[in-house]
């Protein structure tokens, strides 16, 4: 499908302290290129590419600025010189979250690099360098400056500053007048920068050898109050006061109500947390709404306590260290007497985990700002690492911490399961004492696995089975012959009907060959 003409001007704003209307008329005064040179930071782009001698380079989009891909390509290539044969490659449309760079899509073209822009979670990749251009955002910095002076000169606590990426560019603008503006005032602000824009995985294997664990530059873990002063998170590190810790702080996000706030809000739930909304010009000091998740998820982990079989969802193919959490998952799902499966199918919807009516609950195994699946609509939960460490680590207990990076819990010592004695437990859903299956270490107890699965398989198709229009047909009577003899109906458009119909019902079988498709293929 051919790419959109770019819109007029750029989704990412250049910055000005000044209002509203004069950044417009501003904005109107520049030429188009000129935003593009500093909003796609061309110049640095380009830059990173020679110094490196890079020679097929990925640029990864999001979705809404695939629409500028064209004229950035075009920018970037009069300033790398018509005597540079370096190819650039379009990427969209990523398998997973757009905030992780899609090492997997840049490798089908045999990329050296990805550039990725737009919104990142800063993740480290596993074989890729990349280069991160985060956007500026728009933000009036007097105005911003004004909502917090007032707010903060009533406020006698120390404050920890994070923000969204696309608002670096402004930050040292903001320090700068929030001193002057308060300056007889002995308060203790830390702003938090940025890590940095380049991901270098040689750099972060290397650290991560250094400091015990995978992905992480900082000295401590990102609760940065058990080993440390130094705090990292979401591609941001800043360095507390000696003997301090975060729940001392006032904690100050600028940016939008999304994925990297809420991870901000779940990590650091036991802060006071205040929003400054850049676009609305407003500080929220209400984020209730967000710590409410918190109930939600802890009723998700007293439910897949009472899971027998366990779906691992492949939520990421370049986030460093992410082979090595699913295999700590399968150990631990394995100690705790359970079976476990491990599925790759890109973005989970219903849809797509309701082929999978066998499983009870899905671990979700991807990056921090994409872990969080709002799982209402699914047939099972889905829950993240962590909270799969709380449901299956025997004598676990929910203390309030909440960890969202994956890479924080390899080598946990909750995997000690083994070690913990056997007894029954108390199921706050069942309202009861509960005792779990065990998988024996011998033959026996691996047919008595196989035995319980197909037992579970087949009541959840029997169930199914019931509805006339379900999608999954048959019963199988082993867990073996149900994944072999398991059949879809797909859709197909009934152009003799001309009346409305709820649903379209088209092949029928399995997508290496439907029933009605030739056995041979047709000569030509």
């Amino acid at each position: 499908m051919p790419l959109q003409d770019p819109a007029q001007g750029s989704i990412f704003p250049s910055l000005s302290s000044s209002s509203s209307r004069s950044r417009t008329r501003r904005r109107a005064s520049q030429p188009a290129a000129m935003d593009l040179e500093l909003n796609f930071e061309i110049s640095r782009t380009a830059e990173f590419i020679l110094n490196r001698n890079f020679t097929r380079v990925a640029l990864q989009f999001p979705d809404d600025l695939l629409k500028h891909s064209t004229k950035v390509v075009t920018c970037l290539r009069n300033k790398l010189g018509s005597g540079n044969k370096v190819g650039l490659f379009v990427m969209a449309d990523t398998t997973f979250g757009s905030c992780c760079v899609d090492e997997v899509g840049a490798s089908h073209i045999g990329a050296d690099c990805v550039i990725h822009y737009g919104h990142t979670c800063l993740s480290p990749t596993s074989t890729l360098p990349a280069f991160c251009v985060f956007g500026k955002a728009s933000i009036s910095i007097p105005l911003c400056v004004e909502k917090l002076s007032s707010y903060f000169g009533t406020n006698g606590k120390p404050i920890v500053v994070l923000y969204g990426l696309e608002y670096a560019h402004a930050i040292s603008h903001i320090k700068e007048a929030m001193v002057e503006a308060m300056p007889k005032t002995k308060l203790e602000l830390i702003f938090a920068d940025v890590m940095c824009s380049i991901i270098n995985p040689l750099e972060d294997h290397r650290k991560s050898d250094e400091l015990g664990y995978l992905g992480s530059c900082s000295s401590v873990n990102s609760l940065g109050v058990a080993t440390g002063t130094r705090c990292s998170l979401g591609g941001l590190i800043w360095d507390l006061l000696e003997g301090r810790r975060m729940e001392d702080y006032l904690l100050l996000w600028i940016g939008p109500d999304n994925s990297a706030f809420s991870n901000v809000v779940l990590t650091f739930n036991g802060c006071e947390i205040v929003r400054y909304d850049a676009t609305e010009d407003q500080l929220v000091t209400d984020v209730s709404q967000q710590k409410r998740i918190l109930k939600r998820r802890y009723y998700l982990v007293e439910r897949a306590k009472d899971a027998n079989m366990v779906g691992i969802l492949v939520g990421t193919l370049g986030v460093a260290g992410y082979l090595h959490m699913i295999r700590q998952m399968k150990e631990l799902i394995m100690l705790a007497g359970k079976k476990a499966y491990t599925l790759v199918m890109g973005r989970p919807n219903p849809a797509k985990l309701a082929n999978f009516p066998e499983c009870d609950v899905f671990i979700y195994v991807s990056c921090a700002q994409t872990a969080l699946l709002d799982s209402k609509e699914f047939l099972a939960p889905v829950i993240t690492p962590f909270e799969a460490m709380l449901a299956f680590s025997r004598g676990s207990q929910w203390t309030g911490t909440y960890i969202m990076e994956f890479r924080d819990l390899i080598n946990s010592s909750q995997l000690e399961v083994s070690k913990q004695p056997e007894e029954a437990r108390f199921s706050f859903l069942k309202g009861g004492y509960v005792e779990d299956f065990e998988l024996q270490e011998n033959g026996d107890g691996d047919n008595d696995g196989t035995l319980a699965l197909a037992n579970v398989t087949e009541k959840a198709l029997q169930l199914r089975d019931r509805d006339p229009d379900s999608l999954v047909k048959g019963i199988a009577k082993s867990g073996a012959e149900f994944f072999v003899s398991r059949s879809y109906h797909g859709l197909e458009t009934q152009a003799n009907s001309s009346s409305p119909e709820p649903y379209l019902i088209g092949r029928s079988g399995k997508a290496s060959g439907y029933k009605d498709e030739r056995s041979e293929p047709e000569t030509l």
